[in-house]
């Protein structure tokens, strides 16, 4: 599995690791098929959504296996789906605790291929498909951004936008009108140091105005 973000320290309270992207990844043992599903997600109910979204989808597989981790693992579900007990939700579950991340789903398909696995090469397979599902999804870290309307002249707007990712700070859009109003965001850790800059650049004449929060990919 890809190295874990790092998430340590006290400025990563407010920081979730999630799954980057929805993926699906096929490997194949002792000719049956297991293909991993993986999606983020943000409540029971996406999850549920999504398991019966893989289930409709392959309603001919011998088994449908999942496991869902959400609220930094205060909510954990799973089910072997027909396979023997503890042999196949149960391991998916354990890689998805294992990988750092929360809030995420995955299914894990299997079609028979005819030769029995036995117990401990059902709890291996099964893990090993799940692995390979975050592996391909990588994982992301996400954390609150400040979301910032800044007013500066036109003299001043081009030492701005270039200062701006300097610090990490995105420009999301701009008007041009009696004064150029460009739309911001940044980690809110560092919502200050942005306040600064504007102050300084402009010669305190550039006025920032906070507009609200969102979640964000970490731009680190």
């Amino acid at each position: 599995m890809k190295k874990k973000p790092d998430i340590g320290g006290t400025a990563a309270v407010n920081k979730r690791v999630t799954l980057a992207k929805e993926v699906s990844a096929e490997m194949e043992e002792r000719k049956s098929v297991f293909i991993g599903h993986a999606r983020p997600i943000r409540d029971e109910e996406e999850a549920r959504r999504f398991i019966e979204e893989k289930r409709r989808e392959y309603y001919d597989a011998t088994h449908n296996v999942y496991a869902y981790l959400l609220a930094g693992g205060a909510v954990a579900r799973y089910s072997d789906d027909g396979e023997p007990q503890g042999t196949a939700g149960l391991p998916v579950l354990n890689v998805l605790k294992q990988s750092g991340a929360t809030d995420l789903c995955v299914v894990v398909t299997r079609y028979f291929g005819g030769i029995l696995l036995g117990a401990g090469g059902l709890v291996r397979a099964y893990g090993a498909s799940a692995k390979l599902a975050l592996d391909t999804a990588g994982l992301a870290v996400y954390e609150p951004y400040a979301v910032l309307r800044i007013e500066t002249n036109y003299s001043d707007y081009q030492k701005l936008t270039a200062a701006l990712p300097k610090i990490g700070a995105s420009e999301d859009g701009c008007d041009f009108g009696a004064l150029v109003t460009v739309a911001a965001a940044i980690e809110e850790s560092r919502e200050e140091e942005l306040s600064r800059l504007v102050a300084e650049l402009t010669y305190g004449k550039g006025k920032i105005t906070r507009i609200g929060t969102e979640e964000r990919a970490s731009v680190r």
